[in-house]
């Protein structure tokens, strides 16, 4: 099992890169993300995911092990093949799909070629609960209500804070970069503030 390839960028399409170590050239499918990083020549590391076919083995090359694990779970869905997860993170980096799931997103991941509302809807509702409060932190989730009363719009979010990102996207901001927004206000104003507060403050984190 390769799970780590360290060598120089032999050539580049697409979708995929040669990487030649030692003299091998391996051949590794990579999001547009990853491919953005590296250049013909330059030297690169990739953290691999190896899938074994019936007639071959596939390798799938990351920047970074959190888009590796993000691969993995995405590959988990049923629908979600490898080609559609690397669309997937070629739009959206770690942090970004963690805010578009824990926020329910769905206009964030249909931005990655492939995937309609159907299957960003899935994507949604399996994940919610995988992915919980990891957007949240501690001054999001503080006081979050259980039960009917969690607006289900931010999944675990206070009612100040699902009324704030509600708020900013009505502005005309995205549901994802408002929930960021919205979450960074928390973590500065603390867990007693309000949803006018949190506006504001979120406001500020926009346009910064």
């Amino acid at each position: 099992m390769i799970a780590k390839l360290t060598g120089i960028v032999d050539s580049t399409g697409t979708d995929w890169v040669v990487l030649d170590v030692n003299g091998v050239g391996y051949l590794l499918s990579c999001s547009n993300r990853t491919l953005s990083r590296m250049a013909v020549g330059e030297r690169a590391s990739l953290v691999v995911e190896t899938f074994i076919r019936e007639e071959r083995i596939v390798l799938h090359g990351f920047g970074e092990q959190a888009e590796r694990e993000w691969f993995k779970l995405l590959t988990t869905i049923q629908g979600v093949g490898a080609r559609l997860a690397l669309s997937i993170l070629g739009v959206l980096d770690p942090d970004q799909l963690t805010r578009a799931i824990a926020s329910q997103d769905k206009t964030a991941l249909v931005r990655a070629d492939g995937v309609g509302p159907k299957v960003a809807a899935r994507i949604l509702n399996e994940l919610k609960d995988k992915v919980g409060n990891l957007a949240l932190g501690p001054a999001a989730t503080a006081g979050a209500p259980a039960g009917k009363g969690a607006p289900a719009a931010v999944p675990g979010a206070s009612p100040a804070l699902a009324d704030a990102v509600s708020a900013l996207v009505n502005l005309g901001y995205g549901r994802s970069e408002a929930f960021g927004a919205v979450v960074a206000a928390g973590r500065v104003l603390g867990d007693d503030a309000g949803v006018s507060d949190l506006i504001r403050q979120g406001l500020k984190e926009l346009s910064q």
